[in-house]
């Protein structure tokens, strides 16, 4: 028995159009909510939110048997943390700030066993081999990793070419947060100076045969990069919504015939 099939992965090379949603409240709850409303992809996010191996073990769990890929954000590219979160069962990874081709490579090795790289042999006690019940999975599982690479910087973008070139490479996503802070445009991701680096870079990604993706809130932009060809586009996140959801509604309730008459909540 082989490796369980990566199916975003093979999604990307179908160039499917796979659309996620970002969850930093690190709560199984949400995890399991959001999977179940039909996205292509969660994003486990590691790397600002408090996510820890428990914690992302506990939301992989609430993911099982659900439409959604799981997509994982370490805190920083390193062999070590990339170890760690293929053995706890994730097969998809996305690693922050690459802004070289050396550290694509390094990643590369990293999600793979010898001789393609330098990953562990520890499968035998991690949940990604259930626990050593594939007796195949050390021989399949590099065909079913999936590694992305995010690119969020003026010096990222000058590599873009070198890093989307790199064989193993399965898709590089666009940080427009980051890379408008590093613009000067702290703040304003839909900047067009910004708008006009981040469409540039999606057209090189592709150029590649690579797959392209990026994370934004505005969901007419959203469309538009899917419009020029991204294949892995994230139109929201749970703090915001979950945030902007909670406002409403004490908005609307304050809005209310009722709060006309002084029965207004008090907001603390």
């Amino acid at each position: 028995m082989p490796a369980p099939k990566n199916t975003f992965k093979k999604a990307l090379k179908e160039g499917r159009a796979q659309i996620g949603f970002w969850q930093a409240l690190t709560s199984p709850a949400t995890v399991e909510i959001s999977a179940n409303v039909g996205y292509d992809w969660l994003l486990l996010d590691a790397e600002h939110a408090p996510n820890d191996l428990p914690l992302l073990i506990s939301q992989l769990r609430a993911m099982n048997g659900s439409h959604s890929h799981p997509i994982i954000r370490p805190p920083i590219g390193e062999t070590w943390i990339v170890k760690q979160l293929l053995d706890i069962g994730a097969q998809t990874l996305l690693i922050p700030m690459v802004e070289s081709a050396e550290m694509a490579q390094a990643m590369v090795k990293a999600m793979r066993y010898p001789p393609e790289g330098v990953r562990g042999v520890g499968a035998a006690l991690a949940r990604a081999s259930r626990y050593n019940s594939i007796p195949d999975y050390l021989q399949t599982a590099n065909d079913e990793v999936c590694l992305l690479l995010q690119i969020e910087s003026r010096v990222g973008l000058a590599a873009l070419d070198a890093i989307a070139s790199t064989e193993g490479v399965d898709g590089v996503f666009i940080g427009p947060a980051d890379l408008a802070a590093d613009m000067g445009h702290l703040g304003k991701p839909g900047h067009p100076e910004v708008q006009a680096a981040v469409e540039d870079a999606l057209k090189r990604i592709q150029g590649h045969g690579k797959a392209a993706g990026i994370l934004i809130g505005d969901l007419g932009l959203a469309r538009r990069y899917v419009e020029l060809g991204a294949t892995f586009v994230g139109i929201g996140n749970d703090v915001t919504l979950f945030a902007n959801a909670t406002r409403k509604l004490l908005d609307d309730f304050n809005n209310t015939d009722a709060a006309k008459d002084g029965s207004k909540a008090k907001v603390y």
